[in-house]
């Protein structure tokens, strides 16, 4: 089994194939069977709720119990 990676973009709910790796895609036989895995980088999602997480338990740090009463 070989593998191939690369990076690319999603558009109109395909994926693009850079021009680099469509020979290794161009098949004699149509019907070859291909496992595709896909991972999303995610990574700026994770960072705005890991810094809205942390603002928030920061910002409630500075606050007394006795602040209370003005709530």
């Amino acid at each position: 089994m070989r593998a191939l990676e690369f990076k690319s973009k999603i558009r109109e709910n395909r994926i693009l194939i850079p021009r680099r790796m469509q020979p290794e895609l161009a098949f004699a036989d149509n019907g070859k069977n291909v496992r595709v895995v896909v991972y999303i980088d995610d990574a700026d999602v994770y960072d705005t709720k890991a810094y809205r997480t942390m603002a928030a338990t920061q910002f409630l740090k500075g606050y007394a119990e006795t602040d209370a009463i003005y709530d």
